[in-house]
């Protein structure tokens, strides 16, 4: 079964399409297969990929989830859309804010997206699932559908403030709903080490979670071409294939898989 991380902070605008995004193709380009999830009505990811007109796509991940909620049946590969550098897509747009009010009134409505995700997920190594920032139910389903999350901040006081709320929220969901859901990390995004602001942001991230979770030692610095890359429809890695945000995303590829192997490891000792 594929390895399932939410890409969560309810805050707006710290990269998390991006992250996604650049994740997903980087751990393609380590040889694995991956499918990312946009989950967000906003369909960030979708047109970061290229579909610049989501609302016009027929079948998306809210088209999966009202099949799952009716018990209707999906063929294999049936809305999964796939990128030239890759990496596969199940795409949203608007009409996820339909299923977020059908959820309401649903049995069992945290798990919805871990059933449709279960449907599909066998082939593949990696599943990523990008998140509206937003704690409502949408992203319940992603943190009940998830084995772990990557929380994206970014260098700024009232991001790292937030936290204590998303982390309230992760314990709840693992206490009540996913017994498993384990929190990867920290990723520092959109980091301007010139500036003294940033280091002190970072030194109070470290002061206030590092002695508890892992915070990434790699961090992705502030760079226009990022945000050029995903107009493009295409990865960094294409665009500024040698800049530092394409290193800086060659790095947190790294990491995120010793990481997975060091858990792997870790089960099979007290197996």
């Amino acid at each position: 079964m594929a390895k399932t991380i939410a890409v969560v902070n309810q805050k707006g605008g710290v990269s998390k399409s991006t992250v996604c995004m650049n994740l997903g193709i980087g751990l393609v380009r380590e040889g694995h297969k991956v499918l990312v999830v946009d989950f967000d009505p906003q369909g960030s990811l979708t047109e970061s990929l290229g579909y610049q007109n989501p609302d016009e796509m027929e079948v998306t991940v809210a088209t999966l989830m009202h099949c799952a909620m009716n018990g209707i049946a999906f063929p294999e590969g049936y809305g999964i859309v796939h990128h030239e550098e890759g990496v596969d897509l199940l795409p949203a747009n608007i009409d996820l804010s339909g299923i977020e009010l059908e959820l309401v009134s649903q049995l069992s409505r945290e798990y919805v997206l871990k059933n449709v995700l279960a449907e599909i997920g066998e082939c593949y190594g990696y599943i990523l699932i990008d998140n509206m920032p937003s704690l409502g139910m949408l992203t319940i389903n992603a943190l009940a559908a998830a084995d772990s999350v990557i929380i994206p901040t970014q260098a700024h006081f009232l991001s790292v403030m937030g936290l204590d709320q998303l982390l309230q929220t992760i314990g709840k969901i693992r206490k009540q709903i996913n017994v498993k859901l384990q929190i990867d990390g920290i990723l520092m995004t959109m980091v301007d080490n010139r500036t003294n602001f940033s280091r002190e942001i970072i030194e109070l991230l470290q002061e206030t979670y590092g002695s508890v979770l892992n915070i990434y030692d790699t961090r992705i610095p502030f760079s226009i071409r990022a945000a050029e890359a995903s107009a493009e429809g295409s990865s960094i890695y294409v665009h500024d294939p040698k800049g530092k945000v394409a290193c800086a995303y060659e790095e947190l590829t790294e990491e995120v898989l010793r990481s997975g192997s060091k858990k792997e490891q870790c089960i099979k000792d007290k197996a």
